[in-house]
């Protein structure tokens, strides 16, 4: 009983990451993320937020052109894969058409429809047949 509620907590968890696009990889990888800001702090003396917008923000492509020895570092940086998924946004503006036609109705003609009966031996053994009241 309790290990079917922490199966079904630990799975809800990992949807809740998966639909903020979280992955797992991004969970291990943030080690690197740590070490990787800790020497930004050291060699170039930025803060979290400016190194969150060298690698994520605005200051990444000039980040990326200037110090592309550590290209390798950056690409183990977790938060880095392409999200694909897009926006589709359809606007429809004054689409109303002043000039109605009349309805065009086709001629009435009565169609002919019948009943073909199957002609498949399962039919008739009965297994396709509704049930009966014993």
């Amino acid at each position: 009983m309790i290990v079917n509620k922490l199966f079904s907590i630990i799975l809800s968890f990992l949807v809740l990451l998966q639909s903020f696009g979280l992955h797992f990889d991004d969970l291990v990888q943030i080690d690197e993320f740590v070490e990787h800001a800790q020497f930004h702090s050291e060699q170039y003396g930025d803060n979290v937020i400016v190194f969150i917008s060298k690698h994520y923000g605005k200051l990444k492509a000039d980040h990326q052109k200037e110090h592309q020895e550590e290209e390798q570092e950056h690409e183990e940086l977790p938060f880095q894969h392409q999200s694909h998924t897009s926006c589709l946004t359809d606007f429809a503006i004054n689409t109303y058409i002043s000039e109605f036609k009349a309805p065009e109705f086709a001629e009435f003609s009565v169609a002919t429809f019948y009943y073909q009966a199957s002609t498949s031996s399962l039919h008739s053994k009965g297994l396709f047949q509704p049930p009966r009241l014993s």
